[in-house]
């Protein structure tokens, strides 16, 4: 006899898909036998595996006292392994097996599917061929059969049905495992606290609630939505609830800090009333009523652990740190003696609130002042709270304190009322500059009793020695009279309201001599700024604001009338320096709008900041006219802002100048190469011709979208090439006047202009030659030269204002633009002008939107050229874009 797999070979090597459907059948008969022997073995350890959940669904483990709970769970796990050693010893079926299955589910005499394994008695031809047919036909019949789904017979190994105990043991512990005594799997490997078993007759309802300023959700300590084991993270001052229902009424909550500390125990909620209850329970068990939830509560600022009826919880508390305050820069005055500071803060959940302490320094003791110190509330951004930078603006040249020196401090607390302070900065209060003598006197005369009531008597004396001779001091005989019944109030005032109406009743005085009506209508709109965002910060009612916003759209119209008349009445030169200076009326309608639409959509924060925006818009506009000692300095600057406006005109022209000059040579390129230079004559005489036979309104559309270049030859190019050196000669000519011009005004051209000069004239030569290529470099070169000297000339001028002792900005508005911000309106961005940008480094450097769109840009120029443009032209156009030599 040979071996099976010879006889299978043998009967099947003529038919291989046969063969493989022969194989399928016996390896799924293989399966049945393996399911029918492995489900009756699986009996024990799945019932023991039943057992041991529903011990722990049912509590019972929290029940059980150590010593007995790991036995039983010894044992458990001991016999749940023993009950798996008789699934390992499992060995898969034969062919035999596999056989004897199929015939037997399918009642096939004969034995079909053995006889694929049998051999012939007799070795001869013809018995061969014989057997090998039969094999065949028997294969043929159990290829089709089935051999079914498993059998175990589970009741011929469980004659009593004890399997169905486990079963309805485990169904029921389900269920249970949803109430409140239910236990769960670790308690199985769980030490259980030493006050004994918790009562399951009492149901416990546990959370955590954390502070509200820290912008986190609750945390449930039962229940299916409870935190997961092990220690619960929470932060400092979380509130911990913990209602219990049921029991006796005299079960305790205890909290252990997990430092060395005394154990503490909860006092529930209407202690009293729970007493009550009680002895009601104990004296008339029948009629009283059942106990009332009692609800423990208590603040967790420490870590420890919380223990009721059993269970337990580990807290870990995460420590509030007290919030950072630091100035971002040091404090400076504004254009209008407004106070601006800036500002960085940061907090572990969020700064609240921050402000500045203005001390003064120097006050003599015992002085008594009229007014406390300044308040300046700083406004916090609230994209992130957590980390947030912030420049404020509040105007306290009103304060007696102004022009004094004082001690700035910035104070920041978070919402667990924790305060940050900053180091302190000293510095002098900016005040208002009065270019009127007699207007800052009265100023003075105000400050001498305001910072100390006791000085009453020198301020009269000042105010005595001011109006001694008025016919030579005081040529305005309003204000004189002003004066002297300032005189009289002073004399009177013998308590506090009367020296504060003196000495706001000095403020008005000295206003009105300095600025008239402007000054009013500064004070209204300053009102009205605070007004508004006092509603903001409270949440008003949208209709007050819609009040408030109306009342401040009026006082700006005022005051920008007011500040316009200002400016006609005002000297030539100085118009000339505000022209820079003034804020279009359209720009301050459009902010006061998006203000009050952000208001009424809700986004109050948003809201305020924009009004913080406007406010320091405001303080930086300048709205007085020259200080004294600044008409020689603004006469100086006034020549050097020409010259400086030249040397942009200059640029502007060379690099007009350049592109026409590119633009020829090209052309001319594109003659020369196609070898035909009277191309452009013919082709223009051809397309007259067909011009004329269009209609005029075609001709017009045609011409229009016509180049200049293409109509003409490349004589005719060649000559145009030359007419430009007399442009750049000109230009060359006025860039050696702007440099006479900067010598005049004290200043060092530098060796950048000068190398212009030769470039320019370097470039006029082949102008002159007719090789625009040349031309194109040189021109280029010139560009290069005159953006250096520009920087170079802008250095000196910063070096120069360093060396008179301001900062660059200050005391140089008709130079550098309005309110010393280097050419930049009010929030810093940069001011249309005819000029060239100098690359200062105030530029600036472009965000993410800028630099994507710059990307789209160039892939859109590397596409077309990609795409082979038609013409030479273009082709050489979008290289010299993309910078390919």
């Amino acid at each position: 006899m040979t071996t099976a797999k010879q006889g299978e070979n043998g009967a099947f090597k003529d038919r291989p898909a046969l063969a493989r459907r022969v194989a399928s059948k016996r390896f799924f008969a293989k399966l049945v036998l393996v399911a029918e022997h492995l489900a009756p073995k699986t009996l024990a350890p799945l019932s023991i595996a039943a057992v041991f959940v529903s011990l722990a669904w049912f509590g019972l483990y929290r029940q059980m006292p150590d010593l007995l709970r790991l036995t039983i769970v010894f044992l458990l796990i001991f016999a749940f392994i023993g009950s798996l050693l008789p699934i390992v010893r499992l060995r898969w079926p034969t062919k035999d097996e596999a056989s004897r299955l199929l015939e037997e589910r399918n009642n096939l005499p004969h034995q079909p599917v053995g006889v694929q394994e049998d051999e012939p008695a007799f070795e001869t031809p013809f018995a061969r061929a014989l057997w090998k047919e039969h094999q065949i036909r028997m294969a043929e019949r159990i290829a089709a059969l089935d051999a079914g789904l498993p059998k175990p017979d589970i009741a011929r190994h469980d004659q009593m049905a004890l399997r169905a105990i486990p079963a309805l043991l485990v169904v029921a512990a389900f269920g249970f495992s949803f109430s409140n005594g239910a236990g769960d799997v670790a308690d199985a490997f769980r030490n259980q606290p030493t006050s004994g078993p918790a009562n399951p007759d009492i149901r416990l309802d546990a959370w955590v609630t954390p502070p509200s300023y820290t912008g986190r959700a609750p945390i449930f300590l039962t229940g299916n939505n409870a935190a997961t084991a092990g220690a619960v993270s929470l932060p400092q001052s979380s509130k911990l609830t913990i209602r219990m229902t049921g029991g006796e009424g005299n079960e305790e909550v205890t909290f252990e800090p997990e430092e060395a500390g005394q154990l503490q125990k909860l006092t529930p909620d209407g202690a009293e009333k729970h007493a009550a209850q009680r002895t009601a329970q104990a004296t008339e068990s029948a009629n009283a009523p059942p106990l009332a939830p009692r609800t423990f509560s208590m603040d967790v600022k420490e870590s420890g652990t919380v223990e009721a009826n059993g269970q337990q919880w580990v807290f870990n508390v995460i420590p509030d740190k007290a919030p950072t305050i630091a100035f971002d820069n040091l404090p400076r005055r504004a254009v209008n003696g407004a106070l601006e500071i800036g500002f960085t803060a940061t907090d572990d959940y969020g700064v609240r609130e921050a402000h500045a302490v203005i001390e003064p320094i120097g006050i003599e003791p015992g002085a008594t002042p009229l007014y406390p110190a300044p308040e300046f509330k700083l406004d916090l951004p609230r994209q992130n709270p957590r980390e947030m930078k912030g420049v404020t603006s509040r105007n306290l040249t009103e304060h007696p304190m102004a022009g004094k020196k004082v001690r700035i401090t910035l104070v920041a607390s978070d919402g667990a009322g924790q305060v940050g302070r900053s180091p302190s900065q000293e510095m002098i209060l900016p005040g208002r500059n009065f270019s009127e003598p007699l207007a800052a006197s009265v100023v003075e005369q105000r400050q001498i009793f305001s910072l100390d009531t006791r000085q009453m008597p020198k301020a009269i004396a000042y105010n005595e020695a001011v109006v001694m001779r008025p016919d030579e001091t005081i040529p305005n005989t309003t204000h004189y009279l002003l004066l002297k019944s300032v005189q009289t109030r002073m004399r009177l005032a013998y308590n506090e309201a009367m020296l504060k109406n003196t000495a706001d009743y000095l403020w008005e005085i000295a206003l009105g001599i300095e600025d008239g009506d402007l000054s009013q209508a500064e004070q209204r709109l300053r009102d009205a700024q605070n007004a508004l965002s006092d509603a903001l910060e409270r949440k008003a009612p949208d209709e007050e604001v819609a009040k408030l916003m109306q009342e401040l759209r009026e006082a700006m119209n005022e005051f920008m009338k007011e500040l316009a008349q200002r400016m006609q009445n005002a000297p030539q030169a100085n118009m000339n320096q505000q022209a820079q200076n003034t804020l279009r009326q359209r720009d301050l309608e459009n902010m006061m709008n998006q203000i009050e639409n952000l208001a009424r959509s809700g986004n109050r924060d948003a809201a305020q900041e924009m009004l913080s925006q406007l406010q320091r818009m405001m303080n930086n506009l300048q709205a007085g006219r020259p200080q004294r000692g600044q008409q020689g300095q603004q006469q100086q600057n006034s020549q050097l802002r020409q010259q400086i406006d030249k040397l942009g005109e200059i640029m502007q022209q060379q690099q007009k100048l350049m592109d026409e000059t590119f633009k020829l040579d090209q052309a001319l390129r594109d003659r020369m190469q196609r070898g035909d230079p009277q191309q452009g004559e013919e082709g223009g005489e051809q397309q007259q011709g067909e011009n004329n036979q269009q209609q005029p309104g075609q001709q017009g559309e045609q011409q229009q979208g016509q180049n200049p270049t293409d109509q003409m030859t490349a004589e005719q190019l060649r000559e145009a090439l030359k007419n430009l050196r007399q442009q750049q000669e000109g230009l060359g000519k006025q860039l050696g006047e702007l440099q006479k011009g900067l010598r005049d005004l004290g200043m060092e051209p530098g060796q950048n202009f000068g190398k212009a000069e030769q470039e320019m004239k370097g470039a006029g030569q082949a102008l002159g030659q007719g090789k625009g290529e040349q031309a194109v470099e040189g021109q280029g070169n010139a560009l290069n030269a005159l953006r250096q000297g520009a920087q170079d000339m802008m250095g000196q001028i910063m070096q120069a204002m360093r060396q008179q002792g301001q900062q660059p900005g200050q005391g140089q508005e008709g130079m550098v633009g309005q309110g010393g911000q280097n050419g930049r309106d009010p929030l810093g961005r940069p001011r249309p002008n005819s000029g060239p940008d100098f690359g200062d480094s105030q530029v600036r450097v472009p965000d993410e939107i800028d630099v994507q769109r710059a990307r789209e840009i160039l892939e859109a120029i590397r596409e077309k050229l990609g795409n082979n443009p038609p013409g030479e032209v273009e082709r050489r156009y979008l290289e010299r874009l993309l910078d390919i030599q």
